[in-house]
């Protein structure tokens, strides 16, 4: 195991006083790895940082190549399409048209919260060379990975559910399809994007990089024909609520944006993202290069979904019919004009399409690192879609379907915050890149209020608040 150490230390390309950012301490050595993980590293004889998970898919080394900056974005912006999603475009607009620009301050914190949690999925992933559900699967006799997958995969259903609706609801919107025709042509799209992802991660990357133009573009084109007085944004920014409904809809903002399926696949994509590849960076440089990856990713996806709430506020504000999405498009046709409609309809189907693609993804990672099951991608696209397509075929009102998806990424939120604020502190996990004590009680705060937030969603929406 010493020799291990030596190995590793002698990759990381600097000092032992080296650290990745504020708040992150060194420590003289890496411990020693839990006898599961052990066992698997050794079965491989492959270095503890080189191995990606406990079955034979290996993370390209970190060499100390000077690679360019450039060339390590990429991964957040697949997982920052988890935060431009259909129930993100619901929450912000009845946000907006219900309560103005009162809860501004409640999407800015959220993003910057989610700036935070991203990081440090990444950070895990990076310095370990393995994803955040291959190491809680290794840490768990097989029952209790069983019930983690359980969850896992009925979060992953609750969110294929809201973006395949979202789609329907577009292509209803666009073409006139019926929504459970809508729904397989999503499903139908959305897996052949994945089929570039499973040839070439940078493809995929590229494509989900250009929707998320699209979506960016889609959603703030009416920002433009009617810009907010910036005297009531700034206003916005105070804290405050009105009302327990104002704090049901808070809570709905935030359970929207901070999305279990993204924490989970963040920490494979930073891995995924240098297969083929020869060389990788140091992990100093590798960390820096993913924290501007993230602030540049998710300072995107913000501005996208402050947009929306901007819009709704400034443009839709006491319009009765706006609290589900097509009753919104319809409002902004009304007041915008048929032009800004389509376009808000076409980002609407980009989000749909890029998010069920990136939310397949990490389904699929996640049975992968739970189970040690190298399933099909086109298995896991199964699984999630039938019931979005079941709900369509009944025609449930997708509002509906939109709020108990809502409410059960609620619950699945803190099992996957917690291991990620606890493995990010495990000085024998991450060694001189474990958590210094102002960064963890800082993302601890930051994962109280999220749990907090989450069960007043759930309680409120149980007790019948609208």
């Amino acid at each position: 195991m010493n020799g291990e150490q030596s190995t590793l230390n002698n990759h990381d390309g600097h000092d032992g006083d080296g650290r990745s950012g504020i708040g992150e301490s060194p420590v003289e050595d890496y411990g020693h790895l839990d006898p599961h993980e052990a066992a698997a590293l050794a079965a491989s004889g492959k270095p503890h940082r080189q191995h990606m998970r406990s079955v034979p898919k290996l993370a390209v080394p970190h060499t100390g190549a000077k690679t360019k900056l450039s060339a390590i974005i990429g991964p957040a912006f697949v997982a920052a399409v988890a935060y431009v999603d259909p129930g993100n475009v619901a929450a912000n607009i009845t946000s907006g048209a219900r309560y103005g620009f009162l809860l501004v301050w409640v999407l800015v914190l959220a993003n910057a919260m989610s700036v935070l949690i991203q990081y440090q999925s990444a950070k895990l992933g990076i310095v370990t060379g393995q994803s955040l559900p291959a190491l809680l699967g290794n840490r768990m006799n097989p029952g209790g990975r069983l019930l983690f997958f359980a969850q896992a995969e009925v979060i992953a259903i609750a969110t294929d559910l809201a973006e395949v609706i979202g789609g329907a609801i577009a292509l209803n919107l666009l073409f006139g399809l019926p929504m459970f025709i809508g729904g397989c042509v999503i499903g139908a799209i959305s897996t052949v994007l994945l089929l570039f992802q499973g040839k070439r991660q940078s493809l995929f990357e590229k494509l989900i990089v250009v929707l998320l133009l699209v979506i960016t573009f889609g959603f703030i084109a009416g920002l433009f024909i009617a810009p907010p007085n910036p005297g009531s944004v700034l206003g916005g920014l105070v804290p405050r609520f009105e009302g327990a409904d104002s704090v049901l809809m808070a809570s709905s903002i935030l359970g929207a944006t901070v999305m279990p399926h993204a924490i989970y696949l963040h920490s494979t994509l930073v891995n995924d993202h240098y297969e083929g590849r020869d060389e990788r960076p140091d992990i100093k440089r590798e960390l820096f290069g993913t924290k501007i990856d993230v602030v540049w990713a998710l300072l995107l996806a913000g501005t996208v979904n402050l947009a929306l709430l901007l819009l709704a506020a400034n443009s839709l504000h006491g319009m009765s019919g706006t609290d589900t999405i097509e009753g919104a498009q319809h409002a902004v046709v009304q007041v915008l004009g048929p032009g800004i409609g389509v376009i808000f309809s076409i980002g609407l189907l980009a989000s749909s399409l890029s998010s069920t693609s990136v939310g397949t993804y990490a389904g699929q990672e996640i049975m992968h690192g739970l189970l040690h099951v190298e399933a099909p991608m086109w298995a896991c696209r199964v699984i999630t879609l039938v019931p979005a397509l079941v709900v369509l075929w009944f025609g449930t009102n997708p509002t509906f379907a939109l709020v108990v998806g809502q409410v059960v990424l609620s619950i699945g939120i803190p099992f996957a915050i917690i291991p990620l604020m606890r493995y990010t502190h495990d000085r024998q996990l991450m060694g001189e890149w474990v958590d210094g004590p102002v960064k963890h009680v800082i993302f601890l705060l930051v994962v109280v209020l999220i749990i907090v937030l989450n069960v007043a969603l759930v309680a409120l929406t149980l007790a019948g608040q609208n």
